[in-house]
Protein backbone atom coordinates (compact mmCIF):
# COMPACT_ATOMS: atom_id res chain seq x y z
CA UNK A 1 0.00 0.00 0.00
CA UNK A 2 1.48 3.13 -0.68
CA UNK A 3 1.57 5.88 1.88
CA UNK A 4 -0.35 9.03 2.55
CA UNK A 5 1.22 12.16 2.73
CA UNK A 6 -0.21 15.36 5.16
CA UNK A 7 0.80 19.23 4.52
CA UNK A 8 -0.02 21.29 7.41
CA UNK A 9 -0.39 24.63 6.22
CA UNK A 10 -0.93 27.69 7.73
CA UNK A 11 -2.48 30.31 5.18
CA UNK A 12 -1.91 34.00 7.14
CA UNK A 13 0.39 34.53 3.94
CA UNK A 14 -1.43 32.69 1.77
CA UNK A 15 0.65 33.36 -1.70
CA UNK A 16 3.62 31.94 0.29
CA UNK A 17 1.92 29.21 1.43
CA UNK A 18 0.54 28.27 -2.03
CA UNK A 19 4.52 28.08 -3.00
CA UNK A 20 4.93 25.91 0.30
CA UNK A 21 2.34 23.70 -0.75
CA UNK A 22 3.34 23.58 -4.31
CA UNK A 23 6.62 22.72 -3.37
CA UNK A 24 6.01 19.73 -0.47
CA UNK A 25 3.35 18.21 -2.45
CA UNK A 26 6.06 18.24 -5.76
CA UNK A 27 8.50 15.78 -3.74
CA UNK A 28 5.36 13.92 -2.34
CA UNK A 29 3.77 12.76 -5.26
CA UNK A 30 7.67 11.86 -6.83
CA UNK A 31 7.85 9.46 -3.58
CA UNK A 32 4.15 8.11 -4.33
CA UNK A 33 1.06 8.07 -2.63
CA UNK A 34 -1.63 10.33 -1.66
CA UNK A 35 -1.35 13.70 -0.43
CA UNK A 36 -3.57 15.62 1.72
CA UNK A 37 -3.74 19.44 2.84
CA UNK A 38 -4.74 20.50 6.32
CA UNK A 39 -4.96 24.48 6.35
CA UNK A 40 -4.97 26.41 10.00
CA UNK A 41 -4.59 29.86 10.47
CA UNK A 42 -0.91 30.65 11.02
CA UNK A 43 2.39 29.15 12.34
CA UNK A 44 0.92 29.34 15.97
CA UNK A 45 -1.72 26.21 15.10
CA UNK A 46 0.64 24.25 13.02
CA UNK A 47 1.73 22.23 15.88
CA UNK A 48 -2.38 20.82 17.00
CA UNK A 49 -2.55 20.30 13.20
CA UNK A 50 0.22 18.17 12.68
CA UNK A 51 -0.92 16.18 16.42
CA UNK A 52 -3.96 15.28 14.48
CA UNK A 53 -2.90 14.41 11.72
CA UNK A 54 -0.10 11.81 13.09
CA UNK A 55 -2.48 11.03 16.14
CA UNK A 56 -5.00 9.90 13.43
CA UNK A 57 -2.56 6.98 12.15
CA UNK A 58 -3.40 8.18 8.60
CA UNK A 59 -0.75 9.82 7.49
CA UNK A 60 3.07 8.45 7.25
CA UNK A 61 4.28 12.05 8.04
CA UNK A 62 3.31 15.32 8.07
CA UNK A 63 5.58 18.35 6.37
CA UNK A 64 4.25 21.77 8.43
CA UNK A 65 4.72 24.75 6.55
CA UNK A 66 3.95 28.29 6.99
CA UNK A 67 5.54 31.92 6.95
CA UNK A 68 6.55 34.21 9.46
CA UNK A 69 7.63 37.55 9.09
CA UNK A 70 8.84 39.50 11.48
CA UNK A 71 7.39 42.61 12.13
CA UNK A 72 7.55 45.70 14.96
CA UNK A 73 6.82 43.58 18.18
CA UNK A 74 8.54 40.59 20.08
CA UNK A 75 5.17 38.60 18.63
CA UNK A 76 7.25 37.29 15.83
CA UNK A 77 9.82 35.61 18.19
CA UNK A 78 6.75 33.98 20.55
CA UNK A 79 5.19 32.09 17.54
CA UNK A 80 8.24 31.14 16.14
CA UNK A 81 9.49 29.68 19.01
CA UNK A 82 6.23 27.83 20.21
CA UNK A 83 5.89 26.36 16.26
CA UNK A 84 8.91 24.91 16.51
CA UNK A 85 8.80 22.83 19.72
CA UNK A 86 5.08 22.40 19.39
CA UNK A 87 6.04 20.64 16.35
CA UNK A 88 9.28 18.60 17.32
CA UNK A 89 7.29 17.58 20.50
CA UNK A 90 4.53 16.47 17.95
CA UNK A 91 6.98 14.14 16.40
CA UNK A 92 8.38 12.83 19.68
CA UNK A 93 5.42 11.73 21.37
CA UNK A 94 3.69 10.37 18.38
CA UNK A 95 6.44 8.55 16.82
CA UNK A 96 5.26 10.07 13.23
CA UNK A 97 7.77 12.55 11.29
CA UNK A 98 6.64 15.94 11.57
CA UNK A 99 9.32 18.58 9.75
CA UNK A 100 9.37 22.21 10.38
CA UNK A 101 8.75 24.04 6.86
CA UNK A 102 8.24 27.40 8.04
CA UNK A 103 10.07 30.33 6.30
CA UNK A 104 11.03 32.44 9.51
CA UNK A 105 11.97 36.01 8.02
CA UNK A 106 12.95 39.31 8.23
CA UNK A 107 10.88 40.30 5.31
CA UNK A 108 9.21 39.20 2.13
CA UNK A 109 12.48 39.35 -0.06
CA UNK A 110 14.09 36.43 2.58
CA UNK A 111 10.72 34.18 1.85
CA UNK A 112 10.69 34.25 -1.79
CA UNK A 113 14.60 33.81 -2.02
CA UNK A 114 13.37 30.41 0.34
CA UNK A 115 10.79 29.49 -2.16
CA UNK A 116 13.14 29.55 -5.54
CA UNK A 117 14.96 27.28 -7.61
CA UNK A 118 17.79 27.15 -5.70
CA UNK A 119 16.26 26.25 -2.25
CA UNK A 120 12.85 25.56 -1.70
CA UNK A 121 11.21 25.23 2.00
CA UNK A 122 8.57 23.44 0.82
CA UNK A 123 10.02 20.73 -1.23
CA UNK A 124 12.96 20.63 1.96
CA UNK A 125 10.48 20.39 4.32
CA UNK A 126 8.39 16.73 2.82
CA UNK A 127 11.99 15.65 1.64
CA UNK A 128 12.94 15.68 6.03
CA UNK A 129 9.50 13.53 6.57
CA UNK A 130 10.34 11.02 3.19
CA UNK A 131 14.00 10.55 4.89
CA UNK A 132 12.42 10.24 8.76
CA UNK A 133 9.85 7.44 7.49
CA UNK A 134 12.88 5.61 5.42
CA UNK A 135 15.06 5.37 8.36
CA UNK A 136 12.03 4.14 10.92
CA UNK A 137 11.82 1.55 8.81
CA UNK A 138 15.22 0.89 7.57
CA UNK A 139 15.97 0.47 11.78
CA UNK A 140 12.61 -1.44 12.67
Amino acid sequence: MADRWAIAVATFYEDLAEKLVEGASRVFDQAGGEVHVHEVPGAFELPLAAKYCAESRRYAGVACVGAVIRGETSHYDYVCSEAASGIARVSLDTGVPCSFGVLTVENREQALERLGPKRHQGEDAARAVIRMVELHRELT
